[in-house]
């Protein structure tokens, strides 16, 4: 491994241990050489959700774009990127493990869609865009991860990866808000009388430092995303008894780790408009351990 891969492995290693705490500490379960994968790919994910989502930024399209042709440049040609922080690292994984370069582009078209769509009427509505947002990362993982039957296990890696991406949603509604956003479908905000004006005004109540506990229909919108969540969550479950040990340890400890997250959510009374919620430190390393002796 050349100056410039190993380099951009550790770039992408250090983008996943910033921002993916809780990815990040069930990825250490595995091998090195698995681990360095799933950095590439975090980071590669990572940097493109950030060129929509970094304020200010100009031309987050053309960026997109533009990261999608030199990864393509670099799969042809590994010397096309050999500047680049992260895709040398990308381009690697990619040739290694034989990913479907088809995966990331549809990752990168959902990236996109968050340029122009701030709503969705309904859950399948909102399925197409987690589809290349999250279920295909799950996908992506599987060479990563080795199960024993890929094709059976190819399911509850998407779900898996649903549960986490809807997970995220609950959780950062007020900051997606922020951005214009309401990832919550249109059709669920209705029946359970919710306005986008009411979320806003909670969201404001928060930015003020005075938000109380959420109205009573926003906390039932909430419980009811959050039960989805849990199919999800439990869809996924069979996936990981076809996992060799280390990819199973894996993948327990993220499961129970990031669903965890849903607990804080109800044991704050559904109200995600305070300070954001996350797992405190002491309750992540006690439900991995958890994990790691099942």
């Amino acid at each position: 491994m050349n100056e410039q891969v190993a380099a951009a492995y550790q770039r992408c290693r250090e983008l996943h241990r910033r921002h993916g705490r809780s990815y990040y500490l069930a990825t250490r379960l595995l091998p090195a050489a698995s681990r360095r994968h799933v950095h590439a790919l975090y980071g590669f994910t990572r940097t493109a959700d950030d060129m929509v989502d970094t304020p200010g930024r100009e031309h987050p399209a053309e960026a997109l774009a533009h990261l999608r042709d030199r990864l393509h440049a670099g799969l042809a040609d590994p010397a096309a990127v050999a500047d680049d922080p992260i895709l040398p690292a990308v381009v690697r994984t990619v040739r290694e493990l034989d990913l479907d370069v088809a995966d990331l582009d549809r990752f990168v078209a959902s990236m996109a869609m968050d340029l122009t769509i701030t709503r969705y009427e309904t859950y399948d509505d909102l399925l197409v865009y987690m589809d290349g947002s999250a279920a295909v990362i799950g996908t992506m993982l599987l060479p990563i991860l080795a199960p024993a039957d890929r094709a059976a296990a190819r399911e509850p890696a998407r779900q898996l990866g649903l549960a986490f991406q809807l997970t995220n949603f609950i959780r950062d509604i007020a900051e997606d808000l922020g951005r214009g956003r309401v990832y919550l479908p249109q059709a669920d905000l209705r029946e359970h009388g919710v306005r986008v004006e009411d979320l806003q005004a909670a969201t404001a109540g928060r930015a003020l430092r005075a938000a109380g506990p959420a109205t009573e229909p926003i906390r039932s919108l909430i419980g009811y995303a959050m039960s989805r969540a849990r199919i999800h969550y439990a869809a996924a479950q069979p996936g990981i008894d076809l996992l060799p040990p280390a990819s199973a340890r894996c993948v327990r400890v993220a499961h129970r780790v990031y669903g965890a997250i849903l607990d804080e959510v109800e044991a704050r009374g559904r109200d995600v408009f305070g300070e954001r919620v996350v797992v405190p430190p002491v309750r992540r390393i006690r439900l991995a351990l958890s994990a790691l002796r099942r």
